[in-house]
């Protein structure tokens, strides 16, 4: 496979160019590559951005974080489990300007591209009905792609949030072995996750598979909640029209009862559950992460041997 020559750049991966060019065919480094001829830009004064819309890189998130530190959410669960569905139905949702209040209006996005690409499935088109998402490609890649939404908060200032979009693959040989050398990106996501999303998958868990179900989830959930040490953690049925045995559900919950006591429960669905809406749980579980507040760092008191505040550590 072709690589761009570019140390920091992941184009070809479909993340962002890190010269800033919208198409690989503009950018002279890609040109060696693929020995293509590029054409000259239509405007000679045009500016490049640091982005294309596209999905985020590791390389792209000093970018975001350049002013404040992002709100990471994560997403874990095995394959096919409704975690690209999730993201897909928060972006319709909010185009619609039904997952926000005004308190904490939309402001921005970096990934628009990349948010309609995880989102054009679940939309009605022309003699074609709406699909779930295709499976997330695995790959070789060491982090996942990032989608960014920003928003204003009362104050007047900016949240930024990324949300990981990570293939279950991952998270099924981390589970099994924290050092895999193919769970680099499950390692990743532990290390930098501020919200952690771990999925239950309803269909599974009532499929005639749900012993394997059950056993793979005790086994993702014992690693998730040891690597949150103490970060929001929230366990959220997916596919929550399809019913599940009580005994089954009560398992699950003790597989998470470890962190704490009061997890937070959440349920989604794409289809309505009688008089329930089909939007209320995606609202539900955006809103408690919308409310996520870095932990405030507490410095030890001391005293100061002179009026400069900056001499107040260090000095005997």
């Amino acid at each position: 496979m072709d690589r761009c020559p570019h140390p920091n750049c992941f184009a070809d991966d479909n993340t962002t160019c890190s010269l800033g060019h919208i198409r690989l065919d503009m950018c002279p480094e890609w040109k060696h590559v693929s020995n293509s001829v590029v054409p000259p830009p239509s405007d000679s004064d045009q500016m490049l951005l640091p982005w294309n819309g596209l999905a985020m890189g590791e390389s792209d998130l000093n970018f975001v974080s350049g002013k404040v530190k992002p709100i990471t959410v994560c997403i874990v669960g095995p394959e096919s489990s409704g975690k690209t569905t999730i993201l897909g139905v928060f972006y319709l949702l909010l185009g619609r300007g039904a997952l926000t209040t005004n308190a904490n209006p939309f402001s921005n996005s970096y990934t628009l591209a990349g948010w309609e690409a995880v989102a054009t499935c679940l939309r009605w088109k022309p003699g074609q009905p709406p699909r779930f998402p295709p499976h997330t490609p695995s790959g070789a890649a060491r982090a996942p792609g990032m989608l960014h939404l920003g928003f204003r908060r009362e104050d007047g200032s900016l949240r930024d949030l990324l949300f990981a979009d990570a293939p279950g693959e991952w998270f099924q040989k981390w589970a099994i072995n924290e050092q895999a050398p193919d769970a680099e990106g499950a390692r990743w996501i532990a290390r930098h996750a501020d919200v952690t999303l771990l999925i239950a998958d309803r269909q599974a868990l009532a499929s005639s598979k749900m012993g394997t179900a059950r056993n793979d989830f005790q086994l993702l959930a014992q690693r998730a909640v040891a690597e949150a040490r103490g970060r929001r953690l929230a366990l959220v049925w997916t596919k929550g029209d399809v019913d599940v045995a009580p005994a089954m559900e009560t398992q699950i919950r003790k597989a998470v009862a470890s962190v704490s006591s009061s997890v937070p429960e959440f349920t989604v669905s794409v289809y309505s559950r009688g008089e329930v809406d089909a939007a209320h749980g995606f609202r539900e579980l955006f809103a408690w992460i919308l409310c996520t507040k870095r932990a405030v760092v507490d410095l030890p008191t001391t005293e100061a041997s002179a009026h400069d505040p900056l001499f107040r550590f260090g000095r005997r």
